[in-house]
């Protein structure tokens, strides 16, 4: 079974953006001050498989958004491997992923309808 198929993934609710002379390699989360940066980055993580095997799913997730010229690095964040995309794309990343049987964990609000 395909391994891609199993995995989950979530957005980070922080945004990034690269650290200074480390584009592609190494970010640094933007600070929530209510600015928006035209270079800003999203993450995400991979909530199943975990461990080792983590680093092998991110690193076929993000080829299949290199076929599609989808411009991302896998980078450790949080102890976890994350896949990073331009804040722009990343509607065309998660629909890829989604294309490939990649679950996206939303957040879900608790309201009760009644």
């Amino acid at each position: 079974m395909n391994t891609l198929q199993l995995s989950i993934i979530h957005r980070l609710p922080q945004c990034y953006r690269w650290l200074e002379g480390f584009a592609g390699a190494k970010v640094e989360p933007i600070p929530q001050n209510g600015t928006t940066e035209d270079d800003r980055l999203v993450a995400l993580k991979l909530l199943s498989p975990d461990g080792d095997n983590a680093w092998s799913v991110m690193h076929k997730l993000s080829q299949a958004l290199s076929d599609i010229e989808v411009r991302c690095s896998v980078l450790e964040c949080e102890g976890e491997p994350c896949l990073f995309v331009n804040g722009e794309d990343e509607f065309a990343a998660t629909c890829r992923l989604k294309n490939f049987g990649v679950a996206i964990a939303e957040p879900f609000c608790g309201q009760n309808p009644f």
